[in-house]
């Protein structure tokens, strides 16, 4: 065996061949580092032309947000994400900032609003049940306006209506909101057409005023002639037809509502502009009342208790509320020493409807001023009178009514107030009857009435007791001598052994017996009938059977 050192050996390996490495070239292995950096850049290229702008909403608290989590919805399309939440320098609220996608660039404008969607119930129904599964998420309202914006302030709740809802709002003044707030529904012949969407004290202090959105196309409905009231609970009637109970539905019981219509069917009017401004009547019947008009200071004096009236109370005519009870002050006259109640109140003519007109008209065809028509009603016999509205509460309300009879007075139509002559009313009137025959009935001697009836009961004792002692005796001999007599009938009528009983039953027998030869005779001519004529004929006897021979 041959080892290294050998010659042969060595003579057998080749001869190595040494070159040099080439300079600039690049392993193989560097690719795999180039291709992930060319992919991210792509990456990055991509992010940057796909990604939208960065905006910031502040919100009072941070409830359900997460970084990096939390998305931006649409109409349940995502169309961004929160980035990062961050307390504000006062940390009064919370910074949340948004990346938004690049196809939802356009929304950031400045009339966008944005609120934290969580599961809520309210009396329009329950919303944002899916968020208790996927968690809260920002809601969006996209705004109308093309002015971009980036920083905005959140909404705590959902907003009434929506910038791409079709409708109108309108504006209702009224003394106070009453059981009204944003979202109440207004309804249109008791259908929900809209919703309250803003509520605000006026800057004096005095109202209030409500913004109402109206959906379309029911919009349309609302014109220059439309009346809007409170429909808030339950409106409760009591009259002769019995008790009447209306409301618009149970939400109006529980948050409130409005309600509108027009005051006539017949001239809806125009259609309202956008932001027209109503009153916000108190009830329907307050708003589909006749024009209030000019109003005329009335002065009833009465004479009785005004016990029941209040001022507010109605000042009525046939049932037509034509003003309100303004004062009640007790008075006194010091020559006659009598005390009087001033019964102030402002009454709108105008309410009548077209007897007013009418009234109005006749007047100027005489020369007359439109403030002489209550002269001309009191003159045909018109008085003020107190009246019961209620048996349950006791309330009262001035009646103003033209009286048949009514004694004729003085009235001056210059005087201001006007003073209305008053009569007393009905039940003060029964109240008199009642009194009147109270006196008569004072006036009537029942003591000598009843002495006298005592003295005719006595008489009549004496009378009763000369009878029983006269003519009681003799009444039951006669009653004796009737019971005998009954007796002897029945003895001599009534029992079998009678002589008349027997007698009849003879007769009977008699007159039985003379029906039965009737009959045989009858019976005897039917089939011989020549014998009327021939007489009976003889017939012999026939004979003896002889005897037979032994």
């Amino acid at each position: 065996m041959s080892t290294p050192e050998s010659p042969d050996y060595a003579r057998k390996l080749p001869t190595p061949e040494v070159k040099p490495p080439r300079r600039g070239s690049l392993s193989l292995i560097w690719l795999v580092p180039l291709v992930a950096a060319l992919a991210g850049l792509v990456l990055v290229v991509r992010g940057v032309l796909q990604s939208g702008p960065t905006i910031t909403i502040t919100f009072d608290s941070a409830e359900g947000l997460e970084a990096d989590k939390t998305e931006v919805k649409y109409k349940d399309v995502v169309i961004g994400k929160v980035r990062n939440l961050a307390l504000s320098s006062d940390r009064s609220h919370v910074v949340v900032t948004v990346d938004l996608s690049k196809n939802a660039s356009s929304i950031a404008v400045d009339d966008t609003r944005f609120w934290v969607e969580r599961p809520r119930v309210g009396l329009g129904g329950i919303s944002g049940i899916s968020t208790l599964l996927s968690g809260a998420y920002l809601g969006v309202d996209i705004g109308n306006s093309t002015n971009e914006q980036t920083e905005f302030v959140g909404l705590e709740k959902p907003p009434a209506i929506a910038h791409d809802l079709k409708g109108r709002r309108f504006m209702l003044h009224t003394t106070d909101a009453s059981s009204l707030t944003v979202g109440s529904p207004a309804y249109f012949r008791k259908m929900p057409v809209g919703r309250i969407t803003a509520a605000e004290l006026d800057a004096n202090g005095k109202g209030v005023t409500i913004q109402v959105f109206i959906n379309a196309p029911y919009d349309k409905f609302v014109g220059t002639n439309t009346r809007f009231w409170n429909a808030s609970g339950v409106d409760l009637t009591l009259n002769a037809a019995g008790l009447k109970v209306s409301t618009q539905s149970v939400a109006t019981v529980l948050a409130g509502g409005i309600a509108f219509q027009a005051y006539s069917e017949d001239k809806p009017g125009e259609p309202a502009k956008e932001n027209a401004e109503f009153t916000l009547f108190s009830d329907q019947m307050t708003a589909l009342a006749p024009p209030d008009g000019i109003g005329i200071d009335i002065r009833m004096v009465f004479g009785q208790s005004t016990r029941g009236l209040t001022v507010g109370s109605p000042v009525d005519f046939r049932g037509i509320t034509l003003g309100v009870v303004k004062s009640i002050q007790i008075d006194y006259d010091p020559n006659t020493r009598v005390f009087f109640t001033n019964v102030d109140a402002v009454v709108y003519p105008e309410r009548m409807g077209p007897v007013y007109h009418t009234l109005l008209k006749a007047e100027q065809s005489l020369g007359l001023a439109p403030t002489d028509m209550v002269a001309l009603l009191v003159g045909q016999g018109m008085r003020g009178q107190m009246r019961t509205g209620n048996l349950l509460t006791g309330q009262s309300y001035v009646s103003l009514d033209v009286i048949a009879r009514a004694k004729p007075v003085k009235f001056d139509p210059d005087t201001r107030p006007l003073i209305i002559p008053t009569t007393p009313g009905n039940l003060e009137e029964v109240q008199a009857q009642i009194q009147n025959i109270a006196r008569k009935l004072d006036a009537v001697p029942f003591d000598k009435i009843g002495n006298n009836l005592n003295d005719t009961l006595r008489s009549a004792d004496s009378v009763f007791k000369q009878l029983d002692k006269d003519l009681a005796p003799q009444a039951k001999k006669m009653l004796e001598e009737a019971q005998r007599t009954l007796q002897s009938l029945d003895q001599n009528l009534v029992s079998p052994d009678a002589p008349l009983q027997q007698n009849a039953g003879r007769t009977l027998e008699q007159i039985d017996a003379a029906s039965r030869s009737l009959r045989a005779l009858a019976d005897y001519l039917e089939k011989h009938p020549e014998s009327l004529l021939r007489g009976k004929p003889v017939v012999a006897e026939p004979a003896a059977p002889k005897e037979a021979a032994p």
